[in-house]
């Protein structure tokens, strides 16, 4: 289970919540939003970009402004992908996002602080309230090499969204089980996002039929120390809960590791044994955190 926890962020709200699953849904569809509604998503990315043909973006615009707006979607976490900052569709997709004041503005291929400081200037000045906060997709090779400073360029910024699919483009790299090619880019973002204490989702899995394989890259993701993962199916989500949550063991774990360590230092000691391991300071914050993340995901009705 990753979690965002550097001592800059770590304890922080947008930390805390759980965001195991985060299904991308075409704001095009009417159909697909509504379901949306009752999807045991934790997050939703109303998405205008890709899912959007290119004379369809000023209908979906409006579409997504009205799902956002409803007050329909209970206590799931509700955000809008925009075009991005070199599209004609941009500014508009900004402003409308600005004024419905969803959780957070999705926009792609983040590649230097400056998109950064142009997007929070296109959500001041649209009137965007504080708690809209910008989750900027990393998708390219640029991306990758100046992600620590994409990452701290804003305290608007909470998330970061790898986008492996353009990624893999741009390398020239085939998407292979285990996604080596894809590594390098997923380490630099990944200590990008720890070192910045940020949030940070992994990409999607195109196969929506494998369930296996995206199982697997599931696994992957989290033992790497994502937070959650971006889904383009709501077959996907069942398997991204389970491997972004601490199972019932780990918790039990947890719980056995806190208590070991409170009661060597009622005694006077700084370290404890459970199970024969040597616990520290370290692994206290460990289980903490697994903790507390458990206690979020109950508390968001996971």
């Amino acid at each position: 289970m990753g979690e965002a926890g550097s001592s800059q962020a770590g304890s922080s709200s947008a930390a805390l919540r759980p965001r195991r699953s985060v299904l991308y849904m075409p704001g095009a569809n009417a159909r697909a939003l509504e379901k949306a509604q009752g999807l045991a998503a934790d997050s939703l990315i109303l998405d205008l970009e890709d899912a959007v043909a290119p004379d369809a973006k000023a209908e979906a615009r409006d579409r997504v402004v009205d799902a956002v707006t409803s007050g329909a979607y209970g206590g799931r976490e509700l955000t809008i992908r925009v075009n991005g900052l070199d599209t004609a569709w941009h500014a508009d997709d900004l402003a409308a996002a600005a004024g419905a004041g969803p959780a957070a503005v999705v926009v792609p291929k983040v590649n230097s602080p400056a998109d950064v400081a142009a997007i929070e200037a296109g959500l001041v000045s649209g009137g965007a309230p504080d708690h809209t906060k910008i989750w900027a997709m990393v998708e390219t090779p640029q991306a990758m090499l100046d992600c620590a400073n994409i990452a701290a360029a804003s305290e608007r910024l909470t998330v970061l969204v790898m986008g492996t699919n353009d990624l893999a483009k741009e390398l020239h790299a085939e998407h292979v089980p285990g996604r080596q090619p894809l590594l390098t880019g997923l380490g630099l973002c990944l200590l990008a996002a720890r070192a910045t204490g940020k949030v940070i989702l992994d990409g999607v899995y195109n196969d929506v039929r494998d369930l296996e394989g995206f199982a697997a890259e599931c696994r992957q993701g989290a033992q790497m120390g994502f937070d959650g993962k971006t889904l383009i199916h709501p077959g996907q989500l069942e398997a991204a809960n389970a491997a972004f949550a601490p199972d019932d063991d780990e918790i039990a774990a947890s719980r056995e590791i806190i208590e070991a360590f409170e009661a060597a230092e009622r005694e006077g000691r700084g370290v404890a044994t459970v199970n024969g391991r040597m616990i520290e300071n370290l692994h206290v914050e460990n289980a903490q955190r697994v903790l507390a993340m458990a206690d979020a995901i109950a508390a968001a009705g996971g």
